[in-house]
C-alpha cells in the first residue's frame, strides 16, 4: 500500500507527540525529522487538530500535544482523514464477464483485510512496536561498538 505523502505526515506525527504526551512539540522539530517543509506539515496538523487527535498550544513554548486516547486511535482513523486506504481499484459493472467479477471480489477481499488490520493497529502498539525496534538498533550499534574496541586489543596480543 503506497502512501501519500500527507498520510505519511500525519502518521509520522501522530507518534512523535503520542511518544511524548506531557510535551509540546514544535512542527519544525517534525518537520525537520522527516524532511517536510512547516508550511506542508501545517496542514497536516490542522486536519489533525480539526478531528481532535492533536491540540495547537500558541506562544513561547508552544506547539502541539497528542490529544487523543493511543489504546483507542487507530491506523485506519488517522489514515481515513486523509485518504481511501481501500484504493482506487476500478470495480466491474453489472455487465463485466466472469474475468473482471472474479478480480473484483480479490480486490473486495483485498480492501477489507487491509482495513481490518489498519482498524486493528492502535497508536500505543504502534509505540510499543517502535520501542523494541529503536532497542533492537541500540542492541546493534553497541554490539559493533564492542567488537570495534575489540578489535585493537585483539591485534595487540597477537
Amino acid at each position: 500500500m503506497k502512501l501519500q505523502k500527507n498520510t505519511q505526515l500525519a502518521l509520522y506525527s501522530v507518534l512523535e507527540f503520542a511518544a511524548r504526551p506531557h510535551e509540546h512539540v514544535p512542527a519544525s522539530e517534525v518537520a525537520e525529522n522527516y524532511g517536510a517543509s512547516v508550511h506542508h506539515l501545517a496542514k497536516v496538523l490542522s486536519e489533525l487538530a480539526r478531528a481532535g487527535i492533536v491540540e495547537a498550544v500558541r506562544g513561547v513554548g508552544g506547539g502541539y500535544r497528542f490529544a487523543a486516547n493511543p489504546r483507542r486511535l487507530t491506523l485506519l482513523d488517522v489514515i481515513e482523514l486523509f485518504e481511501d486506504p481501500s484504493g482506487d481499484t476500478a470495480r466491474s459493472g453489472p455487465g463485466a464477464g466472469a474475468t473482471e467479477r472474479a478480480l473484483a471480489e480479490v480486490w473486495d477481499e483485498i480492501d477489507q483485510i487491509t482495513r481490518a488490520t489498519l482498524g486493528s493497529i492502535t497508536v500505543a502498539t504502534l509505540l510499543r512496536r517502535v520501542e523494541r525496534a529503536g532497542e533492537g538498533a541500540a542492541g546493534a550499534q553497541a554490539g559493533r561498538a564492542g567488537r570495534e574496541a575489540v578489535a585493537p586489543a585483539a591485534r595487540k596480543s597477537a
